[in-house]
């Protein structure tokens, strides 16, 4: 099994090359890998974020707030996404 931080790189990688729904999968098995980790939910987030995946980012962003009080970004995200949204 890879690492998370090996996992989380490759996801990325797909992300910055717009391969949208495979950053998707490989952080999505990252989160399956590592259920207590906030930065996996935050990353997954951000990638249905950037997938148009709005509800889905919402609640991954929700999961790493839950995990981690602290996490300002995801404060941050949620609130932008709602923002967007109307909600």
């Amino acid at each position: 099994m890879w690492h998370e931080v090996g996992i989380n790189n490759l996801g990325y990688r797909y992300l910055g090359n717009q391969h949208f729904q495979i950053a998707v999968a490989v952080f999505s098995d990252n989160v399956k890998a590592h259920p207590e980790s906030s930065n996996c939910y935050d990353s997954l987030g951000e990638a249905h974020m950037e997938a148009g995946n709005r509800d889905k980012a919402i609640a991954n962003y929700q999961r790493s707030l839950e995990l981690d009080p602290s996490n300002d970004n995801a404060k941050l995200m949620i609130k932008k996404l709602r923002k967007v949204g109307g909600n």
